[in-house]
């Protein structure tokens, strides 16, 4: 993907990972440090940029009588207020849209997209949502990473309306969509015996990754401080933050699936699956069908 590679735009923010702690995992053997990651173009181009993306998405996935999984975040929001418009100018009739937050159903709301409660039973034909960072290649995706703290147990149902989705579109701007990941993944747990389960993972990225408990307040810390978060069903949140690169997300999710007491975690590995890419070039859409088509347009 020459276009995205030659690419020099990026934002400027500061990647801060613990490197050692006595909290979770006693064993541990961290290769923990600071870095640094340079970009040039400003968020005001980028949200214009995403904006072009959510034009084109809904444009181009959705069609009359579909039923919509409506994703959560920035990009997805623009995609639900342009679906509203779509309707309201009568382009696209008879949408049903299922909202995988109660931010994007309050969009939604807004933009007087029909809406209807997610069920197993319900067949939606096609679902776009933000993603954290997308695995090159794959089109593997983190979810969940940064999330207000009343949305912390959507990651569940959010999971559930993507991967149920026949069709799905990621959104994201070009600094997301990496060969050699990074970062955190989030975890879904059961609160009881979670230290157990948090022992059980930090074992299995031994020397890779810390895990912290996430806190509802105050400062993060291994533990989760002293209100550490408990969703809406009473899980935990922990966030396996990678310090070394990920090598595979479909074998960190395969991993952490077979862990006992993990109830989901922010990896989504589907497939057929399209990356709607900003970059300098304009939209690369790059889909992972066989020989991964890519197309800049």
């Amino acid at each position: 993907m020459a276009s995205l590679a030659s690419s020099s735009s990026s934002i400027n923010f500061l990647v801060h990972v613990p490197a050692a702690f006595n909290g979770i995992g006693t064993k541990r053997r961290s290769r923990g440090k600071t870095s640094s990651i340079s970009v040039t173009h400003s968020s005001l181009a980028d949200a214009s940029a995403l904006l072009q993306a959510a034009h084109y998405t809904v444009d181009t996935c959705i069609k009359s009588g579909m039923v919509i999984g409506l994703g959560s975040g920035h990009a997805s929001g623009m995609a639900i207020q342009y679906l509203g418009r779509q309707l309201r100018a009568g382009v696209l009739e008879d949408i049903v849209g299922v909202p995988t937050s109660v931010a994007s159903a309050s969009e939604a709301a807004k933009a007087g997209v029909p809406m209807d409660k997610y069920q197993d039973c319900l067949q939606i034909d096609f679902a776009f949502d933000d993603a954290d960072i997308i695995e090159e290649g794959t089109l593997s995706a983190i979810i969940g990473r940064q999330r207000p703290k009343d949305e912390e147990s959507i990651l569940l149902q959010q999971k559930s309306i993507l991967n149920a989705a026949k069709k799905l579109a990621f959104m994201i701007t070009q600094s997301q969509y990496k060969g050699d990941l990074d970062g955190s993944i989030p975890v879904l747990i059961q609160s009881l015996n979670w230290m157990q389960t948090a022992e059980e993972i930090d074992d299995l990225f031994l020397g890779d990754a810390e895990v912290w408990r996430r806190s509802s307040i105050g400062q993060a810390s291994p533990l989760g401080g002293d209100f550490p978060l408990v969703t809406r069903e009473g899980h935990n949140v922990l966030d396996v933050i990678f310090t070394s690169p990920i090598p595979s997300l479909a074998e960190v999710a395969e991993s952490l699936d077979k862990v006992n007491g993990v109830v989901d975690h922010g990896v989504i590995c589907k497939f057929p699956c399209t990356a709607v890419i900003t970059s300098s070039d304009g939209l690369c859409i790059v889909n992972n069908m066989p020989k991964n088509a890519v197309e800049v347009l």
